[in-house]
């Protein structure tokens, strides 16, 4: 797909689409057959997302929104299926939910009507609060067979239609923000990483709830090339996320720093999936903090994917730091890559911040970024499954002008550049999704920021285009 109006990009993906999670664009959590998940409770605990809002109404997701993806030149629709909309209380015991196969059956078959190709997620973070009160969700291995009896239906179901499976949506997030700082849900950490956590072991946990997602993965990517791939043709992946880091000073131990913090944000899952193990490097800064997967759990997680979506955002500057000298606080995962982030170097910002104080927009990162994918796990099949950018949600601010956002598109153009560069230098990039399709719930942020490439009206739910989504159209048409 080439674009004559920007023609400096010129060797472009395959695949061009906007992307969402079931908890931000469904809504009716408690409608058609849907079970509670995680995100249900942590949203409705106090004090837990910044502006109190949920996932409850969210976007309601209406059919005719695909037009406004269709009105983009995108010909793919990337979107989660809510396991607790499937199976309600997570396990297959608990009865298949008919209403929810035919939710998401419309929805597949709406996609496809469109023209547009379905690329479907299991699992966004949303785990079925049933399977969390019964034996702690991904901090048991019984996860396992759920899961893989959840994805089995899925694929039954719908495989004949989806041919783009991702099984998980970013664990890295999942894992730390879950089980090391509490921030989302479920919302566990140790207590001198915050009182408001309740309960947690930041030092632990982590590597558990990792250890069993990369098990899930693997069983489930097992199941669909043993019973479908064959009859249906599609293929399967993981998705994760990764920042990129350059040392704060030329130093030896920054460099080192920079690079551990990859290994310890990428290499921890991407590791395992193409090489059967974690980084050498988590195995002698951890120990036995880190579970170990036995010889018939490294054959079946090597080589479990038929791509990988990597999602990238934005870079920091990475610090090197000792030990903390307490060693209650040396017991959780932000401490034990034994080094400090930062966007700002004497003064300077790395690169333009965002409303989010978290990224900072810098896009040769993503090149680099890509350039490391490539040499250290041979060059596989790659999608960038999310890039994007926020603003503040200002609701003050005229309507009219709030579908102004220019740092939106030049966000997205620079980082298309820097794809484009990539390509030409041979890594394997099959497709670029926008992140987000509409403004919605932002997990934490709540309603607070705004990613979207249509603007919401959080009063009415009506929609309208944003600049951006005008200039993507532009860009992507053929």
């Amino acid at each position: 797909m080439r674009s004559s109006h920007v023609p400096m990009v010129d060797a472009l993906p395959r695949a061009y689409s906007s992307a969402m999670a079931c908890v931000q664009y469904e809504g009716a959590v408690k409608e058609g057959g849907r079970g509670p998940t995680v995100w249900d409770k942590f949203a409705h605990t106090p004090g837990k997302i910044a502006d109190g809002g949920n996932g409850d109404v969210a976007l309601d997701f209406y059919q005719e929104d695909l037009k406004l993806v269709v009105d983009m030149n995108m010909d793919a629709f990337r979107f989660s299926i809510a396991w607790s909309r499937i199976l309600p209380t997570g396990s297959l015991s608990g009865g298949v939910n008919k209403e929810g196969i035919a939710f998401y059956n419309r929805l597949i078959n709406e996609v496809i009507a469109k023209g547009l190709k379905p690329y479907v997620t299991l699992h966004h973070w949303d785990t079925p609060l049933g399977l969390e009160d019964k034996y702690g969700g991904f901090l048991s291995e019984k996860i396992v067979k759920d899961y893989v009896d959840f994805s089995d239906v899925c694929y039954n179901e719908f495989g004949d239609r989806v041919k783009h499976w991702t099984t998980f949506n970013e664990p890295w997030t999942y894992s730390t923000y879950g089980y090391a700082t509490g921030v989302f849900a479920p919302g566990r950490c140790s207590p001198h990483v915050s009182k408001s956590c309740g309960a947690g072991d930041s030092a632990r946990e982590p590597y558990i709830v990792t250890h069993n997602i990369l098990l899930a993965h693997a069983a489930t990517v097992d199941l669909y090339r043993r019973k479908y791939q064959k009859a249906q043709g599609g293929e399967v992946g993981i998705t994760l996320v990764c920042h990129w880091y350059l040392p704060y000073t030329n130093s030896t131990a920054d460099k080192d720093a920079a690079k551990r913090r990859v290994e310890f944000m990428l290499g921890w899952f991407m590791d395992p999936i193409v090489h059967g193990d974690y980084p050498a490097s988590m195995r002698s800064w951890l120990g036995a903090r880190l579970p170990s997967f036995t010889p018939k759990q490294k054959a079946a997680l090597r080589g479990s994917y038929d791509f990988f979506g990597l999602n990238y955002y934005t870079t920091y500057y990475a610090i090197a730091t000792p030990a903390p000298a307490n060693a209650l606080l040396r017991g959780s995962y932000d401490a034990d890559n034994r080094s400090n982030v930062t966007g700002f170097r004497n003064g300077r910002a790395l690169g333009p911040q965002a409303y989010t104080e978290f990224l900072f927009v810098y896009p040769p990162g993503i090149h680099e970024l890509m350039l490391y994918a490539k040499r250290r796990y041979g060059n596989p099949p790659v999608y960038v499954m999310e890039n994007g950018i926020d603003e503040g949600n200002n609701s003050s601010l005229p309507i009219r002008e709030a579908l102004k956002d220019p740092a939106r598109i030049n966000y997205h153009y620079k980082h298309l550049l820097f794809l484009n560069l990539a390509i030409k230098q041979k890594v394997n990039i099959k497709g670029y999704f926008s992140w987000t399709f509409m403004d919605c719930f932002e997990w934490g942020d709540g309603y607070k920021d705004r990613f979207g490439l249509i603007y919401v009206d959080r009063n009415t739910l009506k929609r309208y285009p944003k600049e951006s989504s005008k200039w993507m159209g532009r860009f992507l048409k053929k």
